[in-house]
């Protein structure tokens, strides 16, 4: 079955920013609402592949360069101190997507909040023909917002998983989503499989 011009797009659903090792978790940012968003998004995952429709993942990177400082907004270093060379580099074991998720059918490597920033996000999907997005991810205030918003600027529908996604504080999670009420339908992870299979065949 055709996945009917709709993909799932996972933002930042990392092991350096979710697992209990990872570079997040190291610096104290460990988190409960993130850290239960790969478990409550896996069956979402799972309905989409059974509709064919394709799951592609976008994962925050850190390029290094033996020698230079690492390639990342000196307003990020400011704010996470705590990274060290490796954290989120590419092919590490920190900058994969969590377990209960893999393995996505595209990999995106961002390099700022929203995936569509410098990525080929925008060639993927065109290529896929896809014209509607199921978003889920983290921070919803940060790189979940920043990429929905850039979606709706290029003319995809966008479908944001409410509980798929979370922030470090709930109220600026709930604020979040009423900010993005008028550019994303909103829906549940338990409604997302029945909400697919309606999308899939619009």
């Amino acid at each position: 079955m055709s996945g009917g011009g709709v993909a799932l797009l996972s933002v930042d659903l990392q092991r350096d920013f979710l697992h209990p090792d990872g570079a997040y978790a190291r610096g104290g940012l460990a988190s409960p609402e993130l850290a239960a968003l790969p478990e409550r998004v896996a069956p979402v995952v799972a309905a989409g592949r059974r509709l064919g429709v394709p799951f592609v993942s976008a994962q925050f990177t850190i390029v290094t360069v033996p020698g230079r400082d690492p390639l990342i907004a000196p307003h990020l270093l400011e704010h996470r101190p705590f990274l060290r060379e490796g954290d989120f580099a590419p092919g590490s074991w920190g900058n994969a997507l969590m377990e209960p998720l893999g393995p996505a059918d595209v990999v995106v490597e961002k390099v700022a909040y929203s995936a569509f920033h410098q990525t080929r996000l925008e060639w993927v999907l065109r290529g896929l023909d896809v014209r509607r997005l199921v978003v889920c991810g983290i921070v919803t205030n940060g790189g979940v917002a920043s990429t929905v918003r850039d979606a709706h600027l290029r003319g995809i529908e966008v479908a944001l998983l409410t509980d798929g996604c979370a922030a470090f504080d709930p109220a600026v999670h709930d604020a979040t989503l009423v900010s993005l009420g008028g550019v994303t339908e909103q829906i549940a992870c338990a409604e997302a499989p029945d909400a697919l299979r309606r999308l899939v065949v619009r």
